[in-house]
Formats: C-alpha cells, structure tokens, sequence
C-alpha cells in the first residue's frame, strides 16, 4: 500500500471523528504540537505529513498503521493460520472482548483452534447490515459464560462454545419462524442473546423466561448493527 493511500485513510478516520464531535482541528493541533494550519492543509487535502508527522498523529489519537490498512488486503497477505488442504477449516478460539471488537485475530488473543468441516461453513448465509464487516474474518468462538447460559438455558447450558458468524448482524430470521441468538457486545464484552430494537435501544431477551432482559442504550450516531457481533450458528456442549 503506497504512502499516500494511508495518509489518505487517516484522513478519513480523523474527518469521521470530527463529524462525531470527537476531535476537531485546533484539539488536533494542541496534542501533535502542530500549527493549525498544518492540521486544516492536511484534511483539507492541501499537504501531506511527513513520516514523523504521521506518527504523531497516530500517537495521540491512539492508531496504528494496521488502522490504516484495507482489512481484506491484511487477510489475504497475513493470515496466523496456515491454508487447510484438508476437508476442515480452522476456527480460532478467543475471549468475547477479542470476538467484539478485533476485525483480524492476533497470535496472542488466540486460546484454541477449533476445527469445522468446510461444507458446513460455506453452507452458511452471510447477511450483513452494511459493508463495514466485510473485511473482519467471518468465524470466530466464544466460550458463554455461566450468565449467559442460564439466560438462554436450554439452547446453551454450562461450558457451551459458540460459533459467531461475524458476517450475519442483521436482525432477520436466519430461518422462517424461529428467532436468531446473537453475540452482542455489551460492557467491552459479549453477551448471547435474542435482539430486538425499540428506537434507541437494544433489547437484549433471555431464552430463560426466569431471567431478566437487559437492555442497552445505542450511543448518537450508532446502529443496532456495531452493537451486534454476529449470529450464533453453532453451538458445541462438553460433556
């Protein structure tokens, strides 16, 4: 990827922070220790920043160059598995926090790699809200912990590992009839449950008649869609 692409890309992140009243160019400017006219010249396409300059920038709003680059170029010159030339893909294995928010796994977040016939997986209908997810890595594993068991009890029980689509956050029945089970990202982690939204908010239904709904209020400018990881499309019971 050429130099101008990822100062292009920063641009876009900075401009889309700025539209959410996050940043704005004279805050910019006081933590890089930039004029700021140098700030407004760069947005405003009118110059670039040097290499130093880049890096500062990348500094204080708490980047990296990986958040520069195109998901779907890193998948396919970085992957941490090797290609499967059997008739198995592999499915990592990761904590909640990690399934919510990471678009690319990393070696260190990584706790098991789990096998599933490819068949099975590419038997799956993605359906994505919009296009953001498309260069997140589709399947990933979570083990439920014991709230969310008990919450969706009988469809999860203790020590249950579901499978995430991270390719499916729409709200549309997966099948005709039955209600989708959905990763959601809740408290910087991942809670399983039924979604419904009512203007603002996400309610979060328990499978569990006994156990109470949680709800989440969607911050301005968010959808129900960044909120939901993705649908549960398998689950797995130790015995």
């Amino acid at each position: 990827m050429k130099f101008r692409t990822l100062q292009d890309n920063l641009r876009k992140i900075l401009q889309e922070r700025i539209e959410r009243r996050e940043l704005n160019g004279l805050r910019l400017a006081r933590m890089t220790g930039f004029r700021q006219a140098h700030i407004s010249n760069f947005l405003n396409r009118k110059r670039s920043l040097s290499m130093e300059g880049l890096d500062k920038v990348l500094q204080v709003q708490r980047l990296s160059v990986l958040d520069l680059l195109d998901p779907a170029e890193i998948n396919k010159r970085a992957s941490i598995l090797p290609p499967s030339e059997d008739e198995f893909d592999n499915v990592l294995l990761v904590e909640g926090a990690v399934a919510a928010v990471q678009p690319l796994v990393q070696n260190q977040d990584v706790k098991e790699i789990l096998k599933f016939k490819k068949t099975f997986l590419k038997r799956l209908r993605p359906h994505l809200y919009n296009s953001s997810r498309n260069g997140w890595s589709r399947f990933v594993m979570v083990k439920a912990d014991a709230r969310d068991a008990m919450a969706m009890a009988p469809r999860l029980l203790p020590g249950s590992t579901v499978l995430i689509d991270r390719h499916y956050n729409s709200l549309e029945p997966y099948r005709k009839g039955e209600r989708n089970m959905y990763a959601v990202c809740k408290d910087n982690g991942c809670t399983v449950r039924y979604v419904e939204v009512a203007e603002r908010t996400l309610v979060l239904r328990p499978h569990n008649q006994d156990f109470p709904i949680d709800v989440i209020q969607m911050e301005a400018g968010k959808s129900f869609a960044e909120y939901v990881i993705g649908r549960i499309c398998h689950v797995a019971i130790e015995t």
